[in-house]
């Protein structure tokens, strides 16, 4: 059964819900005036064309299609293919696209299933959406000038899980641009046992203000926000059978380049189970990761502004599908850019990124009363982490008023020189719980002379079926992240039970006690750039 909520938290996970619904309406209005202008299908508009696409199990598709000027009649160009994003219409593409079929790509873009004036119910890149994608290659290859062997597919979130799955279940894809997507559903709303609220919430919320969700979803959603433990091993097979790392052995047999880009920040795919998917491709491949939150680091190119991962996206296409030498194949594959300098960094592989570790003991025992926020947290998705990519302000606290009776703190000593912070930190710890369910919220902060910390990264984790009193190891990797600490500044790891990004599961009047025993001692794992 699942554990009873208290009262006060059920209302204050209910409070975060509904105002992030009324978000995800205010957020969806500039999108629902846009749709009503789309043209009857096989109009032209300035050169563009919009159709009906057949998709699967009967259903229609809205589409458009970008053709090449000026194409000799016969000549086949390559082709790609974008699914739009979650809640997005098919006019998302729309400035890229252009400037793609301005340089000899056939570009098409669809609708995904259930949303806006598409067909279908959201499947959440179920089979019924990947069968779509390649249903949407077969018309393209029947209506228009597109090379068989010359395919890529691509997109924004949705439109790069959609992707990455099509490129494992179709040959035909010779290249993939997956941008601010997830390889593993589960690990990116579910990480550390614990459920993304603000995450699934805006997701929810945006599905039923902008389409039509299918009762899988429905019912997933309801098992998942209501925390309902007896419907787990249903909910982690319906997030895998969705996760491009399922597919992973497919993927790279089918042998397509792909490029992966993602925000440091991003609070609905977070980037680590990138960076662990990405080491398991045996293709070409790249990865660039970017300060920002959720779709971010691309939206100034969707609206036709320059962009750096568009850049990046148009030459791997470029690269894999027209076979130009433009030197994108001889670079460092990972592009990193940190969090607090413009600079790129390439390195060969992920696990040169922070290839130096700095340990920061934890010792001592440190008691937490549970169910109460310290102030500690990680902000809130999408907005705080855009704020930090744009203005440099990420979620900052007073460490030294941080309460001590409901947040464990440790510290540092001063650095005498910068600590350039790549990859992701790793805490090993102890805890002795007085109930057998709880949540542990770790924060890593950047600690200046005044006190005052910024948040460095930031991951939950939630227990279930532990001993009470009998104390047990906890092994928690934080977000990656790619941050510059300046010297005379200190880090500090803080642990408490509460964030609004997430539902805790700690009991009324819980405590939890973190220690260091002599055989198995706590410590943070701080991956450095070497110098």
């Amino acid at each position: 059964m699942a554990r009873p909520k208290p009262a006060r938290r059920t209302t204050a996970s209910i409070i975060t819900a509904v105002v992030l619904l009324a978000g995800a309406a205010l957020g969806a209005a500039p999108a629902a005036t846009a749709a009503p202008g789309t043209a009857p299908a096989g109009t032209t508009a300035q050169g563009l064309t919009f159709h009906d696409i057949p998709g699967s199990g009967g259903i229609t598709l809205k589409g458009n299609v970008f053709t090449p000027a000026g194409a000799a009649a016969g000549a086949e160009r390559p082709l790609i293919v974008f699914p739009t994003s979650w809640a997005m219409p098919q006019i998302e593409y729309l400035a890229q696209a252009q400037k793609l079929a301005d340089s000899g790509y056939v570009v098409v873009s669809y609708t995904s299933r259930g949303f806006w004036l598409s067909g279908g119910k959201i499947e959440v890149a179920g089979p019924p959406d990947i069968a779509d994608a390649s249903a949407v290659i077969d018309w393209a290859l029947e209506h228009t000038s597109a090379d068989p062997d010359r395919i890529g597919m691509g997109g924004v979130s949705y439109g790069a899980g959609i992707s990455l799955l099509a490129a494992g279940h179709d040959p035909r894809i010779k290249a993939v641009a997956a941008l601010s997507g997830w390889a593993d559903l589960i690990d990116s709303i579910y990480s550390g046992r614990t459920q993304h609220l603000q995450a699934a919430a805006l997701l929810g919320g945006l599905g039923l203000v902008t389409g039509r969700p299918g009762d899988e979803l429905t019912r997933t959603l309801k098992d998942f926000l209501g925390s309902n433990l007896e419907k787990e091993p249903e909910m982690i097979a319906w997030g895998k059978k969705r996760s491009p790392a399922t597919y992973l052995d497919r993927i790279n047999a089918n042998g397509a380049a792909i490029m992966m880009g993602n925000a440091w920040g991003d609070t609905i795919f977070p980037p680590n189970q990138y960076a662990s998917f990405y080491d398991k491709l045996t293709g070409p491949k790249r990865l660039e990761f970017r300060p920002g939150d959720h779709a971010t680091a691309e939206a100034t190119g969707l609206l036709g502004l320059p962009n750096d991962t568009w850049t990046s996206t148009r030459r791997w296409f470029d690269r894999y599908l027209k076979g130009e030498r433009n030197g994108i194949d001889t670079e460092l594959p990972v592009q990193l850019t940190s969090r607090t300098d413009k600079g790129y960094e390439g390195y060969p592989d992920w696990k040169s990124v922070g290839a130096v570790k700095n340990r920061i003991p934890l010792d001592g025992t440190r008691k937490v009363w549970a169910n109460v926020d310290s102030g500690a947290n990680g902000g809130i998705a999408i907005l705080s982490n855009a704020l930090d990519q744009f203005l440099k302000l990420p979620p900052t606290v007073s460490v030294p008023l941080l309460p001590r009776t409901f947040a464990s703190v440790w510290q540092s000593e001063r650095y005498a020189s910068a600590q350039r912070i790549r990859g992701t930190s790793a805490l090993h710890t102890t805890v002795t719980a007085t109930k057998s369910s709880g949540t542990l919220v770790a924060y890593l902060y950047d600690v200046g002379p005044l006190g005052i910390g910024k948040l460095v990264s930031n991951a939950p984790y939630t227990f279930h079926g532990q001993t009470p009193g009998r104390p047990f190891p906890v092994d928690l990797e934080l977000y990656s992240t790619a941050y510059d600490v300046p010297a005379g500044h200190r880090l500090a790891l803080v642990i408490d039970t509460v964030d609004p990004l997430y539902i805790e599961h700690n009991p009324t009047g819980a405590q939890l006690t973190f220690s260091s025993p002599g055989t198995d001692p706590s410590h943070l794992s701080v991956p450095l750039r070497e110098k």
